[in-house]
């Protein structure tokens, strides 16, 4: 799937509902009743208040706000809650004590609330995971170069190195399934964010293209890499953000890590393969896809831009999409959208249509778009 497990299909977000799915929202938006706003603020002083207060605004943190929300979309929430399709027990407990006319009511009393007013300090700050990365990566230059083109015989580089690979291999190395490098001990203080944010900077920088190396035949080793192609595509350019690039490797560093997967590496495909060649012929591998002109596997200085200008297609607020029940983003608390994106995610919310969007992000694009909605003024 290309755009990371934390970058995404951003075309992915241009899908609409199904056929069959659209046309039951519109027949249930037509239908609704208009709720009650007196009702519903009596109900929301008995039942609501405590997490939500009488002015809609969040009391703690991961609480949403529901001022000025989209009214079918809180009908449809609650009515979540209650059939089991969202987990709160909380929540899950009022919703089933509810009645239609309830849910109809409360929903009108919060949505005819004015926006709450600027975010708190925390959530107006932005999170970039490039900006994050590109930090962290000053780091790394020394061996790898300050765009990830390393230029040390040995050392890989990790310009356009594809990001969920990126992740695995630190991993990797942290759990000591691959060989200790000098690099352990940086890496052990870095978060799964942190990871991440590296992950997407490297994956976001244009490789270089490489001298033909002084070991292996290019020519000779093209025809031994039939097979690799299955996985790490033509000329090694992966389409899988899993499966890393080798286009533009360095080529000993590819020598090494392919005689790694006889041994130490855990990838029993791998050394299916890879036991049936000779040192000759791993070097006429590393040497041609040394010498193969790689590029950037994201766009991580844009990617966040590109997502929110999609995202806003139903979710601005000033577009009510009429066949579905979706809600406004703009000045919402941050961690309830980290913790709303996630569960779409890790399906622990239903949501045909958010899971198709929702389920290729990592823990730093999520919370990326979460601190961005919620550093803009609520509509």
């Amino acid at each position: 799937m290309k755009r990371f497990m934390f970058g995404m299909v951003l075309a992915v977000l241009l899908i609409g509902c199904a056929d069959k799915e659209e046309t039951t929202a519109r027949t249930a938006a037509e239908k609704q009743v208009p709720g009650d706003v007196r009702a519903g603020k009596a109900f929301a002083e008995r039942e609501c208040k405590g997490c939500h207060g009488l002015d809609g605004r969040g009391a703690a943190q991961a609480i949403p706000h529901l001022a000025a929300q989209r009214e079918r979309y809180l009908v449809a929430a609650l009515k979540a809650y209650k059939e089991g399709k969202r987990t709160h027990a909380a929540l899950k407990d009022v919703a089933q004590r509810m009645s239609e006319a309830d849910a109809r009511n409360v929903a009108a009393y919060y949505a005819s609330l004015p926006p709450t007013a600027t975010a708190p300090a925390k959530d107006a700050r932005l999170f970039s995971p490039y900006d994050n990365g590109k930090a962290l990566a000053a780091a790394c230059a020394k061996c790898h170069g300050e765009d990830g083109n390393s230029r040390t015989p040995g050392i890989p580089g990790l310009a356009g190195q594809q990001p969920r690979y990126f992740v695995v291999a630190i991993q990797e190395y942290l759990n000591k399934e691959r060989k200790k490098a000098p690099m352990h001990s940086m890496l052990s203080g870095l978060s799964k964010l942190d990871m991440e944010s590296l992950a997407l900077y490297f994956a976001s920088q244009t490789p270089v293209q490489r001298a033909a190396p002084p070991l292996g035949d290019p020519v000779a080793g093209e025809p031994l890499t039939a097979v690799c192609g299955g996985c790490h595509g033509s000329y090694g350019l992966s389409t899988d953000t899993a499966t890393p690039n080798l286009a533009g490797q360095d080529a000993r560093y590819l020598v090494n890590a392919i005689k790694a997967y006889r041994t130490t590496r855990k990838r029993e495909n791998m050394r299916a393969y890879v036991t049936g060649l000779g040192d000759k012929d791993i070097e006429n591998i590393a040497a041609f896809y040394s010498v193969q002109k790689s590029r950037a596997a994201e766009k991580g200085q844009t990617i966040v831009r590109e997502l929110t200008e999609k995202c806003n297609r139903c979710h601005g607020a000033d577009v009510d999409p009429p066949a579905m029940a979706v809600p406004k983003l703009l000045g919402q608390d941050r961690d309830y959208l980290v913790m709303a994106l996630r569960a779409y995610r890790d399906d622990r919310r239903e949501s045909s249509l958010m899971h198709k969007m929702s389920l290729p992000y990592s823990d730093a694009i999520i919370e990326s778009v979460s601190s961005f909605y919620a550093s803009q003024p609520a509509k």
